[in-house]
Parts: structure tokens; C-alpha cells; sequence
């Protein structure tokens, strides 16, 4: 009886707990990439020195370390280092994204983008959930089965002895 009630706890947080986290965890990712667009705006940034073509960014990306020189929205000049397409010249204009700070910073995701990964983070986040409240059921399940094979060595203990001595 202990072990159904168990279960059917475990299915409620599993169905009712996984559907909250997954929503509220997808609601907080999409809250931060709108804030992300909101904050980070494209400036035109001119290369101070020639972008080697060697990628550092990482595969299937082609941006490489350069230093370049940018004037912020508020109209003060910059300059710094910032992922840029390989294999450009110095004098080039490339296209930087600035943070709240007048930082440079990476792109901001599409609304797409951020659709989308706001979906996977809050599935990720129900199905995290859906793993604990398994293990949790494992382990109680395991602390039942323990009592259960205990309660049958102290059954056994008292009426094993009672059968071995029959006579025929």
C-alpha cells in the first residue's frame, strides 16, 4: 500500500512538478534573451589589423581574434579586441555587437534562436526533474524491498524450525 501511494506521488511531481519547472525555467530563458536584444546594439567597427584566416572561434565558425576600433551610441571612440571574420584587412568594416556597458559582446540570439532555446532549457529542466524523481522512487523502492526481505528472515526464523520436524 506504502509503495502505490509512493508511486503515485512520484507521478504527480513528475507530471505537475516537471510541467511548472519546464515552463517557468522557459519563461526565465526567454525573459533573458529579450532583455539580451534589448540591452546589445550593432555598431560598424573598422579592423586595425589584418584578421589572420586561422579560426579560433571554434569549428564551423570562421571569426578570429582582431583589434578593432569603434565609436560607442553615445559617441565615444573605442577600441579593443572581438571575434571577427577571418582573412579581412586592416581598414575593413566589420559589424560588433555592444553590451549595456559598451562592451563588445557576442550577437544576441534571433527571436527564433531564442524560441527554440528557451524550448530545450525547459525541457531540459522537466526532464532533470523527471531523473530525480525516478532516482528518489529507486531509492524508495530499494528501502521497501530491504524492510520487506528483513521482515521475511524474522518470518523465516520463527517458522522455518516448525517444518523440519515431521514424521511420517
Amino acid at each position: 500500500m506504502l509503495e502505490a501511494w509512493f508511486l503515485l506521488a512520484v507521478w504527480v511531481l513528475v507530471v505537475v512538478g516537471g510541467t511548472l519547472v519546464g515552463l517557468v525555467t522557459a519563461r526565465a530563458a526567454g525573459e533573458s534573451f529579450g532583455r539580451q536584444r534589448a540591452e546589445r546594439t550593432p555598431v560598424t567597427a573598422v579592423l586595425l589589423d589584418d584578421a589572420p584566416r586561422t579560426a579560433i572561434a571554434g569549428p564551423g565558425d570562421d571569426r578570429t581574434s582582431a583589434r578593432v576600433r569603434w565609436t560607442a551610441p553615445d559617441g565615444t571612440r573605442h577600441s579593443g579586441g572581438t571575434l571577427v571574420p577571418g582573412g579581412l584587412r586592416a581598414g575593413s568594416a566589420v559589424e560588433i555587437w555592444l553590451d549595456a556597458w559598451g562592451r563588445p559582446s557576442n550577437a544576441p540570439p534571433t527571436s527564433g534562436e531564442a524560441a527554440a532555446e528557451s524550448a530545450l532549457l525547459g525541457v531540459s529542466a522537466a526532464l532533470a526533474l523527471t531523473g530525480a524523481a525516478f532516482g528518489v522512487r529507486c531509492a524508495g523502492r530499494w528501502w521497501l524491498d530491504r524492510r520487506r526481505i528483513e521482515e521475511w528472515d524474522r518470518e523465516w526464523a520463527l517458522l522455518g524450525p516448525r517444518w523440519g520436524h515431521k514424521t511420517g
